[in-house]
């Protein structure tokens, strides 16, 4: 795709003035590293705190009096029952069990859900919705009206609150509206880093302005898609595309926490949504192959698509996301290996460049989550 082709977030202009390093991602002209460099914004946000633009994603607004339980008839979670000012994880699933995408669900109240869904996604995401709940609830696109921002490391919540003194009191995944510099956002207490933050959705046209507010704080630096890619492999977290996908079930990625209790069997409003007897049973029975952490125990890192194999040279799994942890100071990965195998600790080794690297698996997130849960 040509760069002229690429669509450009609100602060595309502000990424260029900080001097980013700006490459194709989803669609996106997105920043990959500012002059800091991967490794000293990694760090600095674990220390401090970390400006990201995630405005790529895709803001969806659902509304209507049966929104709840038209998208709970999506998703493995309780939407009913979410309350008012809260937000939660949730997942799109096919008849065949797979994933077709992660998203956070926000209840804001009046019958009105807000939903953040992955970049890549978005347009089928608002597709798939479509067909199943046109008839129920208005869809309302916020692609190009709504930009994102992400804040996170344990100084975000004292730069925020000397915005808007009430974020100090939301704990994780708490959602509310709150106005910023005169303009009325929503935020959420949350983010994708592992550490503690919040997610700004702001409106596109006063994206520039807040952003610069934000980074005007002596503990804020922009921070670019490499340095999030590496904070949320530390904490262990998902990324679409990568370690799922519509061929993985949320059993196999190791997800089976995210599938609320109310909807499970046994639950009182257990299955209801797509492939939920095959996630079910896949729950009960076991299923071939699961998602596992992965530490290489030497400097090579193990990137993404090495296959890995056991004593044996035979080939038991693969990598879907690995690199170099700035926090431990060593590569870290995960992959998808036979169930036989998944237990912590467990010798394997990746091929890198035709040469075996000895691994053990390991239990995630490797870098403790630090969400501030009050």
């Amino acid at each position: 795709m040509s760069t002229e082709s690429l669509r450009k977030t609100p602060l595309h202009a502000l990424h260029l003035e900080l001097g980013a390093r700006m490459v194709p991602f989803a669609g996106y002209e997105m920043p990959v590293q500012y002059p800091l460099g991967v490794m000293k914004e990694h760090l600095h946000t674990r220390a401090q705190a970390g400006l990201f633009d995630v405005s790529h994603m895709g803001q969806i607004r659902v509304a209507g009096a049966g929104a709840a339980q038209a998208l709970e008839a999506l998703v493995p979670v309780d939407i009913v029952d979410l309350p008012v000012g809260m937000q939660r994880y949730a997942m799109f699933t096919n008849q065949e069990g797979g994933i077709l995408d992660d998203l956070m669900v926000a209840n804001l109240g009046n019958d009105t859900l807000l939903l953040v869904v992955n970049a890549a996604c978005k347009h089928q995401d608002l597709a798939h919705l479509s067909q199943y709940l046109d008839a129920h609830c208005q869809l309302q696109p916020l692609f190009e009206e709504r930009a994102l921002l992400a804040l996170q490391g344990p100084a975000a919540v004292q730069v925020l609150a000397r915005l808007a003194p009430q974020v100090a009191s939301m704990t994780f995944m708490q959602f509310a509206e709150v106005s910023l510099m005169g303009v009325d956002c929503y935020v959420s207490r949350s983010g994708y880093t592992g550490e503690d933050g919040f997610e700004i959705s702001v409106p596109a046209a006063t994206a520039e302005a807040l952003a610069r507010r934000l980074l005007a704080e002596p503990e804020v630096q922009p921070i670019g898609l490499g340095a999030r890619d590496s904070l949320r492999l530390e904490a262990g977290l998902c990324l679409y595309g990568h370690d799922m996908d519509s061929q993985t079930s949320p059993i196999e990625a190791s997800l089976l926490w995210a599938i609320s209790k109310a909807r499970r069997p046994g639950g009182n409003r257990a299955g209801g949504f797509p492939g939920a007897q095959v996630i079910f049973d896949q729950q009960q029975a076991g299923v071939q192959r699961k998602r596992v952490g992965l530490l290489p125990l030497e400097r090579t890192p193990v990137r993404e698509g090495a296959e890995i194999i056991d004593a044996d040279n035979n080939v038991v799994g693969q990598v879907c996301s690995g690199g170099f942890g700035p926090t431990l100071n060593a590569p870290v990965a995960m992959g998808y290996v036979d169930s036989a195998f998944v237990a912590v600790d467990t010798p394997l080794w990746a091929m890198v460049r035709g040469k075996p690297v000895a691994m053990k698996v390991s239990k995630t997130p490797f870098v403790d989550q630090r969400y501030y849960r009050g």
